[in-house]
């Protein structure tokens, strides 16, 4: 990490302040431009027109281009008429026209709308205008806003308001079209009625949907990779602290593993594993690119697209190589002012815990084992007890969710403010998580041609972190009491005092004795221009200030009993000598980031159609933070907050501080064209080149890209004739993306760091060493990826199935190995590493009747990921988590490395029978002789799990009956094996958990569990017997919800209310024994490790969605 003085701190706080001043003139610049809102009305016009022998259609769009007049006619009408001629200058449209259509035998009617209706001239029907009026509904009954009411074959339109409500006027014999993102187009001849009220049904393909790809977007129709895409709605229907974990089994080829913690974000991985550095996708929220979502609201939210593919990915350079979740929050819609009220409060619990002996098992699996090692008994007179440590630190905690928005859209402006409150206590006691969110996002509308706008977003939160760690819980010995008084304590017996506390005191000590505030401020600009048709130029800065403030306090310790083992119970009363102790922390980052775009969007003849974006982009990240700890020796800190700094300590008392940061760049150019002919053929294009300040300057610039090709068989000719499917596309694309993310700014270069301290009469002498040994010919990971598949609705499109291969493989993989009589890690390129899988979804929608729809979808995902070599010459081995996990050529990443356990040796002459080690004895744990040499040995070790997933499913049914909704979500995932680490200490004797009831104790008693006896080294071998199948299902979502009806909520002064009851996590198949089955994937080298993960809970909350 580059250290920087004071001088460049300077520089880079000038050029924050010169962007703030360039931020602040560019607002008020929009400000005065929107004051220059002119209202435009019909009036007679004068038309001049210069034109010869063209198609009379082309003089047709001219003239409307000239004028406030619009034509409607049949097409018929107009085809195969004699090319015109006119020359006209300052003539009114009666002198115009009958010149135009002289001699083609057409007749005109100009209505009082500005609408000039053709007919043949020999017509003798005279057509009149009416103004049409109504209300578009959803099936629900639900009023539509934002619905397209259009005349037919013309230009003229509008759209329905709030309420659903429009007005048109249009000739009487016209044919409307309304149509709206989501439905059905419906057609409806007016025939002369004044009203007509419509009622749009939902669509049931969504192949016109548009999707967000990389600085754009693009229908999915016409998308030649893998791209999901998730509405708002389905995300806020949990209450949650973060959007993506109600993703969880939504999306085939995205993980998710939540963690119950209160305001914790889950860990999320998108096909696989690419790189030892890091698998994280990057977030792109409205254009700007973030590594977590922590100040996104989930109301706030209008879509989530996740890409996966080559095509969608590459044009975000070495960010997007672990795949893109991008987010598009919510704007306001047009002709809409609304207020919307969503609130809910749920209840959190530990559906599943983990079993455990109570006093009486322990007692007994106790007294087993001092007997196996020819120990005295234990004394249990003074422990009577019977605690249930796991109980009293768990709580059913409470979840609040409150988001208030404003959105407003006239004719110039859009306005759209969002304010978010959420407060969620964790199931461990004393855990606790508040969050402030508000959002604002301006739109101004200066012509037709031209927008600017802006968006801020800030966010704070306030967190108590857990007081103590949940192992204690576990390991704790049931026997022993609480406490005797407020700030006396019962102790641990002595064969495990030095492991375990007193669970419940650890808990109170440090209850509310660390506070942590973070804030977080995110402001965008932007101004676009649209000109020469076809082209739109936009820029974007983007500005991402984050904050952190962190002190504790460490109070004095309780009394402690001691109960005695055959004497007397003592106190043990607090030392003196010891004191409290203050620690602070103190961090920033900063990150300015601008893109500006150039793009071009054209129909070219007869179906050609071209759309291309080419941009620039730059990204800046500074960071830094200091820390530091305090403990006065003669006097006490007071337990209060106020008094929680380092300067209420004086400075001669013991001390240390610590502190750093640095700075990174990225700059790139980017470039993406897409041609589709007839809508039927597609090809896809893209270029990326980035440069990055983590490698040396030679090898900082990369070029990446991809291509990408489709083939909608369903449109053509010969396909036609097909029955029962509507659509099929066929696509395919390739790729080749940059990765850097994950690793240490400047490896390149060389570094220091502390090396140890001496001291030498009264001072303290600090040594500093190389940190590691630099490698200035680092570059690029790289990444090849191919994606091929297909789409495909069918019987009247209710039936929807997307299928994908892919093949990705990362090489030049960034690796820290410590070479021959060296301490220190030499950075280099090295490994390579594949993950190939199949993606699988499929989807029915339809309904029974008029008012039961009903739709159900399900998706699977399997993923292959090896490691394909670590070094062109020598093969290195990656250790993990002391061992336990391993990567090596040919196996996958961070696999469980260790012993297959076979059974139970029985006896003596059943250990004379089988490979054993040599102080392997009767009930011990027998091993596979895995290379078969008739002895047990190192070399017996091998692959025996994976901590990652290679199988992910989920599936969903939902039904609608009038206002009543129903909804089941369900996921799971298999082929992985969780490592109870929690079981394997053999440094003291802890609670057993309840599985150890099953000891061997004679022949034939167990062929699982091992004797009781925690000397034998043999049986805490890492081995099969330490992992549990993570395979399972859970049902993730039951839900159900009332909408009421329109009418009677209109006489209170509400558009919309709905109310619902779900549940989170209510029901899970698994073998785990630990508190949740989700893979344990933070971690890449050394995952799946469990040694008292937290608890993912069930939650089960009640909420209310009001629209006024």
């Amino acid at each position: 990490m580059k250290k920087k003085g004071a001088g460049s701190v300077f520089k880079t706080d000038q050029l924050s302040k010169k962007l703030l001043l360039i931020m602040k003139l560019t607002t008020l610049l929009l400000t005065v431009f929107c004051l220059h809102v002119s209202a435009h009305t019909y009036s007679q016009e004068k038309i001049s027109l210069k034109m010869k022998t063209v198609e009379l259609k082309k003089v047709l769009q001219a003239i409307e281009k000239s004028s406030d007049y619009r034509f409607l006619f049949d097409e018929v009408l107009v085809k195969g008429k004699p090319k015109v001629s006119v020359e006209v200058e300052n003539a009114d449209i009666n002198q115009v026209l009958s010149l135009v259509l002289s001699n083609t035998g057409l007749g005109y009617q100009i209505l009082n709308t500005n609408l000039v209706v053709l007919k043949e001239t020999g017509s003798q029907q005279e057509l009149k205008e009416v103004t049409v009026s109504g209300k578009v509904t959803a099936s629900t009954g639900e009023p539509l806003a934002g619905v397209s009411v259009t005349l037919n074959n013309s230009t003229i339109g509008t759209t329905t308001n709030a309420d659903g409500t429009y007005s048109l006027t249009v000739p009487d014999d016209a044919v409307l079209i309304f149509s709206s993102v989501g439905y059905t187009t419906t057609e409806e001849k007016v025939s002369g009625r004044p009203v007509i009220n419509i009622v749009l049904q939902p669509a049931t393909q969504t192949m016109n949907e548009v999707v967000v790809v990389g600085y754009g977007t693009q229908r999915k129709r016409d998308l030649t990779g893998s791209v999901s895409s998730i509405k708002g709605d389905e995300v806020s229907k949990m209450p949650a602290t973060n959007p993506i974990a109600s993703l969880q089994g939504k999306v085939p080829g995205l993980t998710i593993s939540n963690t119950g913690r209160a305001g914790a974000a889950p860990v999320v991985r998108i096909r696989g594993i690419n790189s030892t550095n890091s698998a994280s996708p990057v977030y792109v929220v409205d254009g700007i690119l973030h590594d977590n979502i922590d100040f996104l609201n989930p109301a706030d939210i209008e879509t989530i697209d996740i890409l996966r593919d080559p095509s969608s990915i590459a044009i975000y350079g070495l960010r997007g190589a672990n795949g893109v979740i991008a987010i598009t929050s919510k704007k306001a819609a047009r002709g809409q002012t609304r207020i919307n009220l969503q609130s809910s409060v749920g209840i959190q619990t530990v559906q599943h815990k983990i079993a455990l002996t109570d006093a009486a098992g322990f007692r007994k699996l106790y007294t087993a084992q001092l007997a196996n090692l020819n120990a005295a008994p234990f004394d249990y007179t003074n422990y009577t007890a019977n605690t249930n440590w796991q109980d009293l630190v768990l709580q059913d905690a409470v979840i609040t969710t409150h988001n208030l928005s404003v959105s407003n859209n006239s004719e110039k402006t859009t306005t759209y403010l969002n304010i978010g409150y959420t407060n969620q206590e964790g199931v461990l006691k004393y855990d606790q998580f508040e969050r402030y969110l508000v959002r604002l996002n301006e739109e101004i509308r200066i012509s037709k041609n031209i927008k600017v706008g802006g968006d801020i977003s800030g966010y704070h939160y306030k967190n108590n972190p857990p007081a103590a760690s949940i192992t204690n819980a576990l390991w704790a010995a049931p026997i022993v009491p609480v406490q005797a008084d407020a700030n006396t304590y019962y102790s641990m017996p002595s064969f495990q005092r030095a492991q375990v506390g007193n669970p419940i005191a650890a808990l109170n000590r440090n209850n509310r004795s660390s506070i942590e505030n973070g804030f977080r401020v995110i402001g965008s600009l932007f101004a676009e221009v649209k000109f020469l048709k076809s082209f739109t130029w936009k820029s974007v800065v983007y500005t991402d200030l984050s904050f952190f403030t962190g002190r504790s306090f460490n109070r004095l310790p309780y009394r402690f009993i001691n109960l005695g083992e055959g004497t007397a119970a003592t106190t043990t009363t607090v030392d003196n000598s010891i004191r409290t102790s203050v620690s602070q922390e103190q961090s920033e980052s900063r990150r300015y980031q601008q893109d500006h775009t150039l793009s071009y969007d054209k129909r070219i003849g007869n179906g050609h159609t071209i759309n291309a974006v080419a941009g620039v982009t730059t990204i800046y990240n500074r960071s830094s933070f200091v820390n530091g700890f305090r403990r006065d020796t003669s006097v006490n800190v007071p337990d209060n907050p106020d008094f929680w700094y380092l300067g209420v300590i004086n400075v001669n008392n013991p001390i240390s501080n610590g502190g750093g940061g640095g700075e990174s760049a990225i700059a790139g150019g980017f470039a993406r064209v897409s041609y589709t002919y007839k809508g039927k053929y597609l090809l896809n294009a893209t270029i990326r080149r980035d440069g990055s300040s983590k490698f040396a300057p030679e090898n900082r610039w990369g070029t990446f890209g991809s291509v990408g090709a489709g083939w909608v068989v369903s449109d053509e000719d010969f396909f036609k004739n097909v029955k029962g499917i509507d659509f099929l596309k066929i696509r395919g694309a390739w790729g080749l993306t940059g990765n850097a993310n994950g690793f240490a700014d400047d490896l390149w270069r060389p570094g220091i760091q502390n090396a140890s301290t001496a001291i030498f009469g009264d001072n303290i002498y600090t040594s500093i060493q190389a940190a590691y040994i630099p490698d200035p010919k680092l570059r690029w990971e790289t990444v090849r990826g191919l994606d091929v598949g297909f789409d495909i609705r069918a019987l009247d499109n209710r039936l929807n199935t997307e299928f994908t291969f892919y093949d990705r493989t990362t090489t030049d993989i960034l690796t820290g190995v410590t070479l021959p009589n060296e301490t220190r890690s030499y950075f280099t390129n090295l490994g390579k590493i594949t993950n190939r899988g199949v993606e699988l979804t499929a989807g029915w929608n339809d309904r029974i009747g008029k008012d039961l729809t009903y739709g159900v979808s399900a998706n699977v995902s399997y993923n292959m990921n090896v490691v394909n070599s670590i070094g062109n010459n020598f093969n290195f081995t990656i250790t993990g988590n002391g061992g336990v996990n391993r990567t090596n050529t040919g196996q996958s990443i961070g696999y469980f490395y260790g012993y297959t356990q076979t059974g139970i040796y029985q006896s003596t002459a059943d250990l004379a029978k089988q490979p054993a080690f040599v102080t392997s004895l009767p009930g011990d744990i027998a091993y596979l002789d895995r290379n078969g040499d008739g002895v047990l040995n190192d070399n017996d070790r091998g692959y025996i799990g994976t901590p990652f997933p290679p199988y992910s499913y989920g599936g969903s049914l939902s039904l609608g009956y009038k206002g009543l909704d129903f909804q089941i979500e369900m996921q799971g995932a298999a082929g992985h094996s969780i490592y109870t680490q929690r079981r394997t200490s053999t440094f003291a004797t802890l609670n057993f958990e309840a599985n150890r009831l099953n000891a061997w104790t004679a022949p034939g008693t167990s062929n699982i569990e091992p004797i009781m006896d925690n000397t034998r080294g043999n049986n805490f071998l890492m081995s099969t017997y330490y992992l549990e199948p993570g395979d399972y299902l859970r049902i993730r979502l039951l839900q159900i919800g009332y909408t009421f009806n329109e009418s009677a909520l209109s006489k209170v002064g509400i558009k919309k209310a709905r109310v619902f009851l779900s549940g989170q996590n209510v029901a899970t198949w698994s073998r785990v024994t630990g508190y949740s089955p989700e893979p344990l994937i933070g971690s890449i080298l050394g995952g799946g490790a469990d040694n008292g993960a937290y608890p993912v809970p069930s939650v089960y909350s009640l909420g209310i969605n009001v629209t006024f």
